[in-house]
């Protein structure tokens, strides 16, 4: 008698796909539209410039940040505690002086707008102390080191002409960085060796420069930039390689390989030339309104820093117009 066959059981089949669970979508923060109306005042009614909008935003978008993580319906509940805690979590993170110092003003005044237009009692941050600012001196170039930059870009092909053009003129006229790489040829002058610049707040000021920094323009803009940029649809006096205009990354980069093949790396920063422009105007002698107008600065204070760079200077100041020095 055979054994009984065993009963075959019925294959399972394929296994069901696991079940994905997708995160519902995130609502919009109701803190947002606000933060989009100030700004949106800022670029219309004050007409600011894009980098400033966009270092306001990036200064909101961190208190934001915050406000969600500790709760914050609406920017009514930013009370003063809140605003203090804030703070606080800035110093925790080591954040400089003055960040915090710039990271204040745009809250105070994005606080000021919210109680203008949104009815808020008042600004949050009026009772809380002011932070101290510490007061960094700019960094200057010797001279020396000022002409081995000038020196790197050699030879007399197109990037040479136009990088030995970008640092003259950097230094001979102290230059902002988005003023450099935003200069247009119509405001550029060869004859008369002045520069008509667009500066915060589109404040137009007219600055010379010296021979050396003409004879570099005018080989870059007669020799160099057709070779680039002749069909370029931009008016910018300083292109890229590829022709389109030069923007402040590549600025830095071109001015930072330079400095390295000098070995001045460690001490040259994208307002490295503009604080040796200055340094070296009022240690030769130049008066400090003179100094002020040719940097676009609001405030003469503003200017005033580059003074603490030699104390020899100040006394030398005092002993030949001070009455009885």
């Amino acid at each position: 008698m055979s054994a009984p066959t065993p009963s075959r059981k019925p294959s399972p089949g394929p296994a069901p796909a696991p079940t994905v669970r997708t995160a519902p979508p995130r609502k919009p923060s109701a803190l947002t539209p606000a933060i989009e109306a100030w700004l949106d005042e800022l670029r219309k009614g004050r007409r600011l410039s894009v980098n400033t909008i966009d270092a306001y935003r990036a200064d909101l978008a961190d208190y934001q940040a915050f406000a969600g993580r500790h709760g914050l319906a609406e920017w009514r509940e930013a009370t003063i505690v809140f605003v203090d805690g804030y703070f606080a979590h800035l110093q925790r993170r080591g954040l400089a002086g003055s960040t915090v110092v710039r990271r204040r003003s745009t809250l105070r005044g994005f606080h000021a707008f919210l109680a203008r237009v949104g009815g808020h009692a008042g600004d949050p941050l009026a009772l809380l102390p002011a932070p101290r600012r510490e007061r960094k001196l700019p960094h200057a170039l010797s001279i020396g080191d000022i002409e081995a930059l000038i020196a790197q870009p050699e030879g007399e092909g197109a990037l040479a002409l136009r990088d030995r053009a970008l640092l003259e003129l950097a230094y001979a006229c102290g230059l902002r960085v988005s003023e450099l790489v935003g200069l247009e040829r119509r405001g550029v002058d060869l004859t008369g060796r002045v520069l008509t610049v667009v500066g915060k707040g589109d404040k137009e000021r007219l600055v010379p420069f010296g021979r050396q920094a003409a004879t570099a323009l005018r080989a870059w803009l007669e020799r160099g930039r057709p070779q680039l940029a002749a069909r370029a649809r931009h008016d910018r006096v300083f292109c890229n390689a590829r022709g389109g205009a030069l923007g402040r990354m590549g600025w830095w980069k071109i001015l930072h390989g330079h400095a390295r093949r000098a070995n001045l790396a460690a001490h040259v920063h994208p307002h490295a030339l503009r604080h040796s422009f200055a340094t070296h105007l009022l240690e030769g002698g130049a008066d400090l309104r003179v100094v002020q107008e040719l940097l676009g600065h609001a405030s003469v204070t503003t200017t005033a820093i580059y003074t603490h760079l030699d104390r020899g200077y100040l006394r030398e100041v005092h002993r030949q117009f001070h009455p009885r020095a």
